[in-house]
């Protein structure tokens, strides 16, 4: 049995927000982020969702599986490049700015460098807000599983940026 039309639209709209921060932190691209996005609500649209599944586990899934397939159809994988913030008087000297661009970079890197599933874990929690019980029925893994890969993940990001600051 799948949901009324008036209750999936209004999970739909509950849930676009922290779908599209997901689907950043997959894609690291806003276009693509969007495509992500508008792909995975056409497919939610067009073939509906079970009554018994919560809307943003069965979102997530679909976009995560949506950008598999985008990264298979590509076969290449994206590095991240964070975006350059904008000139103005207000800005910060020109040295902090180039500190900073180096630091978002070792960072994109580090992130790129985590196993995927840490990766994804890190993404859901840490980028989009969910919480470990949520990260936990999107996965269909136990919270301690979620917890245990998000310290992980952590643990990495942290010591490979601290390695690429000592310039090693």
């Amino acid at each position: 049995m799948t949901r009324d039309e008036a209750r999936l639209r209004r999970e739909i709209v509950e849930a676009a927000p922290r779908l599209r921060r997901f689907a950043y932190s997959l894609a690291r691209d806003p276009a693509d982020a969007d495509d992500l996005v508008q792909s995975t609500i056409e497919r939610v649209l067009a073939k509906g969702a079970p009554a018994d599944v919560e809307m943003i586990k069965w979102m997530y899934r679909i976009c995560r599986n949506l950008w598999i397939d985008t990264v298979r159809a590509r076969k290449i994988r994206r590095e991240a490049e964070p975006s350059v913030a904008a000139m103005s008087e207000s800005a910060p000297p020109a040295e902090k700015q180039i500190e900073d661009r180096m630091m978002l970079e070792r960072t994109a890197r580090a992130i790129d460098a985590l196993p995927e599933i840490h990766r994804e874990v890190l993404a859901m929690i840490v980028i989009g807000g969910a919480s470990y019980q949520e990260a936990a029925r999107a996965f269909d893994l136990p919270v301690g599983t979620i917890m245990s890969r998000l310290a992980r993940a952590r643990a990495a990001l942290a010591e490979e940026v601290k390695y690429g600051e000592q310039g090693l």
